[in-house]
């Protein structure tokens, strides 16, 4: 199958029903043990050193690992990739625009993959077969998420890891369905975690992955990963087609359906506290004061940049932040 990059999750569907295998460009980005050289490819074609890292890492991936074609998801995601792609472009990399509508409606969700779907030369047909297909696929990753919350047996990296990954399925559907299922029957064998405080992650997936660790090494667990279970689409299985799993995705849409989604989950979750991470430069930053106003629970805001791991002050904040917390549910009890 021929590779096709992605600068974020969509209707993949379509895409393996057109003979190609998603790649998920952020993840072979971020999981790469030399991450920083594909910032610097960037900088040194002449990225600003303020931008998003994760906008640089993926031009160098796509300049360093040879990527042909990539679907750029130029609405309803980073503001600045409709920039990036028009670069990519010019460095002779095959385009695919797709957007997310700004207005959230059913109509213009089933216009927008129409045109998808037509650019690729794919009935409704097919794709739907491909939804069926992967239909076990997010039923595995909706069972760790429950071992998560339910049980506490999964961590919040494995809680993490597993949804995050379902935007290309690794890039090899098959492989992944087995590596879930593996995962699964090692986690339930596992004596429950034995966390004091119950967090909710949101915001886009983390350049500083150990954050789960060090949450964990002061009493507290995330049980809650918001936009990597929206990439798991864990309600497509009530939605009747494509058109409507896609309406039903929180990730694109304003900050007031996303809303909805997460109250819902602090709730069924009990969640104790929530930590809303941004990349520097992005502007979702600004949503943070929608989110303080609105959820109703404590929160705190975090910011990422080039590192891949917590900065020393990033760790003093989210230590204090913690010990208050603790303090407090403590002295409740």
């Amino acid at each position: 199958m021929k590779k096709i990059g992605l600068t974020t999750t969509v209707p993949i569907e379509v895409l393996i029903a057109a003979g190609y295998e998603p790649v998920d460009l952020n993840n072979i980005f971020i999981t790469s043990k030399d991450y920083g050289k594909y910032i610097d490819i960037a900088e040194q074609a002449g990225f600003p050193k303020s931008l998003c890292a994760w906008i640089k890492g993926i031009y160098g991936v796509c300049i360093e690992e040879g990527i042909q074609e990539v679907v750029g998801v130029v609405g309803g995601d980073c503001s600045n990739t409709k920039a990036l792609v028009e670069v990519l472009n010019m460095k002779g990399i095959k385009i695919h625009p797709f957007s997310f509508p700004h207005k959230r409606t059913l109509e213009d969700v089933k216009r927008e993959i129409t045109v998808f779907m037509k650019q690729f030369n794919v009935s409704l047909e097919a794709a739907e077969n491909v939804r069926r297909s992967l239909a076990p696929i997010r039923t595995l990753a909706k069972e760790i998420d429950r071992l998560t919350f339910e049980e506490n047996k999964a961590s919040g990296f494995e809680n993490h890891l597993y949804q995050v990954s379902l935007s290309d399925c690794n890039g090899d559907r098959l492989a992944f369905k087995e590596e879930l299922q593996n995962a699964i029957q090692t986690i339930k064998k596992r004596e429950p975690l034995k966390q004091k405080l119950r967090l909710a992650y949101i915001g886009v997936p983390p350049m500083t992955a150990d954050i789960y660790a060090f949450a964990e090494q002061h009493h507290a667990a995330f049980v809650y990963n918001e936009v990597q279970r929206e990439f798991a689409f864990p309600r497509a299985d009530q939605a009747i087609d494509l058109f409507r799993q896609y309406y039903d995705y929180t990730y694109p849409y304003d900050i007031h359906f996303r809303m909805e989604e997460i109250k819902k989950q602090i709730q069924l979750r009990e969640i104790d506290a929530v930590i809303h991470y941004t990349q520097a430069f992005c502007y979702r930053a600004v949503e943070d004061i929608a989110l303080k106003e609105q959820l109703g629970v404590p929160m705190l805001h975090i910011e990422g940049d080039k590192l891949n791991t917590l900065d020393a002050r990033t760790k003093l904040r989210l230590e204090a932040f913690l010990d208050m917390l603790l303090d407090l549910k403590e002295g409740r009890a």
